[in-house]
């Protein structure tokens, strides 16, 4: 145990004395300056590759969980009488039904909600739109947000009821803006006409929603369709805890299967959550979890043989010193040992250059927007950043024991140098 010691002492004693710099030139040789560079470039991809995906996931995500119920509780029976195209629900039987269930501190908002298909005319241009009729309870401050011009709509008692905001999208195309009206035609069994007023611009720069979806209130579309006041086409429920939405969609299920079936024991309501709603940009989300790996794995591979690289020129380099240490009675694991500690001064230093360039950059990015996107292309103006320090530390981590596990091998060079030879080496 004490020789063990003894020679780690000796080992680290070594490589703290040994410099990267050539004596004559004060400067570390060129092989090594690359190594360096080469290190420190894969590590500000690898942690810039990870804020930008984690940024991207976390936008994209905010947007489908904002824009959209977390939960939908909607009628059973899809379109089964045809002479009726909406499909409804009471909200009497489905709230107060979930007020009072087990489950009901998860839930943050709930509130009846009608969608029906509509166009927009003006005096020179159409468009189909999808009017979104809310009620009083609607979360609106993701809209509030994103408002660029006006005011969302006045949902008090006495407001006007046919008020409406639209997407900067529809704005441009159709030439509008705040406080114009615009004619609306909502087509059932005959074609029904409104004029609304535009309130407010808002831009979600997720474009599938901004080119389809008008918001107002809900009693616009009870009065076109003539419902009641407790019609809707569904009851939107927003939770307050994202990571368990299918457990909580599957307890409301049951909820309302037990309390809202109808003579027959047939089911009322069907129960639908965000990430089935939304599968395709769940999925595209998750692809993105596998370029981040890709990266990682070619930067890896890349840091690996740029590290093989400099650990051999440095043994090139120290010949002679490598000759005389073994004439001296030094072990050829000893002398491994010393050339690894010193190859780990070298990544050590990329680590923490390279940590810092890479969160310097994500910092900026992430607090002035420096690199800006196409909005239509990408869903946002700007590349986001999310820094994840567990990940980082994780990262860091993983490429420290990589480097040493990399180094083990090409370091048993030095147990074929023979000391007569290595002296004479220049």
């Amino acid at each position: 145990m004490t020789r063990i010691y003894w020679n780690m002492k000796f080992e680290l004693f070594i490589s703290k004395r040994l410099k990267f710099e050539d004596e004559s030139r004060k400067t570390a040789s060129p092989s090594l300056n690359i190594a360096v560079i080469g290190i420190v470039l894969a590590i500000i991809i690898m942690i810039l590759s990870i804020t930008i995906v984690l940024g991207f996931k976390n936008e994209i995500s905010n947007k489908i969980y904002n824009l959209d119920s977390h939960i939908k509780v909607f009628n059973v029976n899809m379109n089964t009488n045809m002479s009726e195209n909406l499909n409804t629900v009471n909200a009497n039987d489905i709230i107060p039904c979930l007020q009072n269930c087990s489950f009901h501190d998860s839930i943050a908002t709930m509130s009846l909600i009608a969608e029906q298909p509509a166009i927009f005319k003006t005096a020179n241009d159409f468009k189909g739109i999808v009017y979104k009729g809310v009620d009083a309870n609607y979360n609106w401050d993701y809209i509030k947000k994103h408002l660029i011009k006006g005011r969302i709509p006045d949902m008090s008692g006495n407001a006007d009821i046919y008020e409406i905001t639209i997407s900067k999208i529809m704005a441009s195309q159709l030439n509008l803006d705040v406080n114009d009206r615009i004619y609306t035609y909502f087509i059932d069994e005959k074609v029904k006409v409104r004029r609304m007023t535009i309130v407010g611009i808002y831009s979600s720069d997720f474009e599938e929603y901004d080119q389809a979806y008008v918001l107002g209130n809900i009693k616009a579309l009870q009065n076109i369709n003539r419902w009641d006041e407790h019609t809707g086409t569904y009851v939107g429920i927003d939770s307050k805890y994202l990571d368990d939405i299918e457990e909580q969609a599957y307890s409301i299920f049951i909820t309302l299967a037990k309390n809202t079936s109808d003579s027959n024991g047939r089911l009322l309501y069907n129960v639908s959550e965000t990430n089935s709603n939304n599968v395709a940009y769940f999925s595209w989300l998750g692809l993105l979890d596998m370029n981040v790996v890709i990266i990682i794995i070619l930067m890896s591979i890349v840091s690996a043989f740029t590290l093989v690289s400099a650990l051999l020129m440095i043994v090139l380099e120290r010949i002679n010193l490598i000759g005389t240490l073994k004439s001296l009675g030094a072990s050829s694991s000893s002398i491994r040992n010393i050339f690894i500690y010193l190859t780990q001064k070298l990544i050590f230093k990329s680590i923490i250059i390279g940590n810092a360039i890479s969160l310097v950059l994500a910092f900026l990015q992430k607090e002035f927007h420096l690199i800006k996107l196409d909005a239509e292309s990408y869903y946002m103006p700007y590349i986001p950043i999310e820094i994840d320090w567990g990940l980082i530390i994780l990262l860091n981590i993983g490429i420290i024991i990589l480097s040493y596990l990399t180094l083990i091998i090409p370091s048993m060079v030095v147990s074929s140098i023979k000391p007569s030879e290595s002296i004479k080496f220049e």
